[in-house]
């Protein structure tokens, strides 16, 4: 989700180098003191977090805060929230970061305690690396590609396709990848993908696009109507952490967008998937298996459904999000019998 470096960011982004400087210091040492005993996997979500801080491969946020001379200010504040959850207090923790975002909507380290307060244990790209180990697919999709550090997952026994309209490549892939430097939609409309896969269907997707509901409706119709019997296809961004981050417009560095409504929809309107939300930092990874390539109905009923979930409010996450989100814990034994075939 990134592209770019370090040098540049504090360069066009000052409000970042508030915090860009102590989220790398912790990112590559062990756990840092704030965190204490419940900080084990807090410099793996500190990495995650600086990599969210670069420039994205979505378009550049429409607005961002001006810089601000109150660092101290908000270093206190951290502080204090960082020893609430040292002391065991989860629930103050999270108000006080919540608060902080408030006056500093891209304090990094707030995004990050959140995040470790509400999502555990390996990154998503972990988590999809192992998937991949697991499952060894014959076939592979991803839309999303950016500077290729998740489609490089793929073995070298796996067809692998992404897709992305400005592809940022940050080092070779294997000769059994293939990048399509366009948008999903075209990609779909003007490709056999089954042929493109050397006459295979779709074994396992990876849906990390622009990170807006109706995209990522329209990539999972796509892809579920070329998948193979057995298939898995996983959504990221899919947990968010804030009203803010995931919002449709993009207004801070930090950024999930509202793929979340797709969990609801899907949900609702197709109880037949098997579908989980791997509590993977920084903001979900959802696992969706029983698939139906044979399945219209959210396709018949595109533009009603996506006006139907446009329409709802952040605030419907208020109430047990993590049920409605179907949050499952990220534990790789428990993922990986989600992955065995049906009985």
């Amino acid at each position: 989700m990134q592209r770019g470096g370090r040098v540049t960011l504090l360069r066009e982004r000052p409000n970042d180098a508030l915090h860009a400087r102590e989220v790398t210091r912790h990112a590559r040492g062990p756990a840092p003191r704030w965190a204490g005993d419940r900080g084990a996997m807090i410099p793996a979500m500190l990495r995650s977090v600086l990599r969210n801080l670069l420039p994205s491969r979505d378009r550049a946020p429409a607005r961002v805060a001006p810089p601000t001379a109150d660092a101290d200010g908000a270093a206190q504040r951290f502080e204090a929230a960082a020893a609430a959850w040292r002391a065991g207090r989860t629930a103050e923790a999270l108000a006080l970061c919540r608060a902080l975002l408030e006056d500093f909507p891209d304090h990094s380290l707030a995004h990050a305690l959140i995040s470790a307060a509400e999502l555990s244990g390996e990154r998503y790209i972990e988590v999809l690396d192992r998937i991949h180990q697991h499952l060894r697919p014959r076939s592979y999709l991803e839309i999303g590609v950016a500077a290729g550090d998740s489609i490089r997952l793929a073995r070298p026994g796996t067809r692998a396709i992404g897709v992305d309209p400005e592809p940022k490549i940050a080092a070779p892939l294997g000769d059994n990848v293939r990048i399509f430097a366009t948008t999903s939609d075209e990609f779909f409309a003007s490709h056999d993908v089954a042929a493109e896969l050397g006459g295979l269907p779709i074994d396992l997707a990876f849906i990390d696009g622009m990170h807006r509901f109706e995209f990522a409706l329209r990539d999972f119709v796509n892809i579920e109507a070329r998948c193979a019997p057995g298939a898995t296809v996983l959504i990221h961004d899919t947990y968010p952490l804030d009203p803010r981050t995931a919002a449709r417009e993009r207004t801070t560095t930090f950024w999930s967008g509202d793929v979340w409504r797709l969990v609801l929809l899907l949900r609702a309107h197709r109880p037949d998937l098997a579908l989980h939300t791997i509590a993977a930092p920084p903001t979900g990874l959802t696992l969706v298996r029983n698939l139906s390539p044979g399945a219209t109905y959210l396709r018949d009923h595109l533009d009603a459904l996506v006006e139907e979930y446009l329409a709802l409010d952040f605030g419907v996450l208020a109430r047990n999000k993590a049920e409605q989100l179907a949050l499952f814990p990220n534990d790789w034994p428990r993922i990986r019998a989600l992955l065995e075939p049906a009985a």
